[in-house]
């Protein structure tokens, strides 16, 4: 004989933990459960879906990524609190100020006004791919209401856009400062992935440069020889010194009788303190580099004219220990050092080139003289080697077809004197 509870279906039971699904008065089906949180804690999370089979299959997905031990993300504000929270607690402790004042103006041009209004946690890869091809192609004199503060319209404001798009180098900039900013959210639990590691921009062309050849070097050290810095740029040229580092040179940093120099810190102008003298810009960038012959004599002459500026200069010398400094003794602003290097160039007759462009003329014309990599990379300062080799490639590449044609020189049978099977084989220089 059957009982009435024989007869009645068995119900389906969810185990412990799986969650529960039911009906909301909307229509759409709501699924809760414990999902793992940061702080090795557990909350409760609501799934929402249009059937009570997707919104199943949402929090199984949901509690099987907390079962593997990967807390669900906490972030609950949009992108544009969390890139102000980053700016303001995170990265001013961790970057230069230089740097700091890059990203910020990053953040509020276009990070913000492209995906602030998206919430930190529903940001996907395709939002970031979309903001960025927008961002590739929209004037930014629009864009930024450039052409609106103008008081002569123009751009779009006239109805003809000149079209002034964002480079390549930049995008990938914006693009490296949105990296950063989620991979700081995803180290605190905020986020469980960096969206914005998935997309793609494609590696921008470096920027050209170009070089001063052996003639061009040689006239501008014929032209600097009786200039007031002319060991200033004798240094540049001859060692590949950075410019905040020729700038922030101190007289205790030079060993003349050893020959040697040591970089301890670099000169840079920062909103809050001006004329700052900074630590290097990397660990590598701290090192002792050798004096060549020239550089010591030029130093020992301005060494003599620098004792005769203090002298003249007496209680209004400002004595900071610079080598290079102004005829009062203070910090040379690197905008002046820049404008004088240009009209230098102009009364020399030589074309004009970035200050800058000494440091990329040093590693060139060594490299062309068959100097190691690894050397030319410890002279400049490089914090690897492969920045060294991806800065100067073309040069790499131009050594590599001399030393083809020198190998099928010496491969090529002579005619009048034919070698012997015997014979050893022909021996080329060194080839570095």
């Amino acid at each position: 004989m059957t009982t009435p509870h024989d007869a009645t279906p068995s119900r389906c039971v969810r185990a412990n933990g799986d969650g529960t699904v039911y009906q909301r008065k909307d229509g759409r089906r709501e699924a809760a459960g414990y999902v793992l949180a940061p702080g090795n804690t557990r909350k409760r999370v609501r799934i929402y879906g249009t059937t009570r089979e997707e919104a199943l299959a949402k929090l199984t997905e949901k509690i099987a990524t907390s079962n593997r031990g990967v807390p669900v993300p906490s972030a609950q504000g949009s992108v544009s609190a969390y890139l102000t929270y980053w700016l303001e607690t995170v990265a001013v402790h961790q970057l230069r100020e230089n740097t700091h004042t890059r990203y910020t103006a990053c953040v509020n041009q276009h990070l913000i006004p492209g995906l602030g209004k998206k919430k930190l946690a529903k940001l996907t890869a395709k939002d970031v791919r979309t903001w960025l091809n927008q961002l590739r192609t929209t004037c930014q004199c629009c864009a930024r209401s450039i052409a609106a503060g103008r008081l002569q319209p123009r751009c779009c404001a006239a109805g003809a856009c000149c079209s002034k798009r964002l480079s390549p180098l930049t995008l990938a900039y914006i693009h490296s400062v949105l990296k950063s900013a989620l991979e700081h959210a995803v180290r605190e639990e905020e986020i469980t992935r960096n969206v914005a590691r998935n997309v793609r921009t494609g590696t921008p062309r470096p920027r050209r440069f170009e070089p001063f050849t052996a003639d061009e070097a040689r006239q501008f050290l014929d032209a600097v020889r009786n200039d007031r810095l002319h060991a200033l740029y004798e240094l540049a040229l001859r060692t590949g010194l950075r410019k905040g580092e020729l700038l922030g040179l101190q007289w205790e940093d030079l060993d003349i009788q050893k020959g040697t120099a040591s970089i301890r810190r670099t000169l840079q102008r920062t909103q809050t303190g001006g004329l700052t003298s900074l630590p290097t810009k990397t660990r590598a960038s701290e090192r002792r580099i050798a004096l060549p012959g020239e550089c010591i004599h030029s130093l020992k002459e301005h060494r003599e004219a620098w004792e005769g500026e203090r002298e003249a200069a007496a209680e209004g010398w400002k004595d900071n220990g610079l080598v290079f400094s102004t005829q009062a003794g203070g910090p040379i602003d690197p905008a002046n050092l820049n404008r004088h290097f240009r009209a230098l160039l102009d009364r020399a007759g030589l074309r004009r080139i970035r200050f800058h462009d000494l440091r990329h003329s040093t590693a060139t014309l060594l490299l062309e003289q068959g100097v190691e990599l690894v050397v030319i990379k410890e002279l400049l300062g490089h914090a690897h080697i492969g920045v060294t080799a991806t800065v100067y490639a073309h040069v790499r590449l131009r050594l590599q077809r001399d030393a083809i044609d020198l190998l099928g020189r010496a491969l090529q049978r002579s005619e009048k004197t034919p070698g012997h099977p015997d014979e050893p084989p022909l021996c080329a220089a060194h080839v570095r």
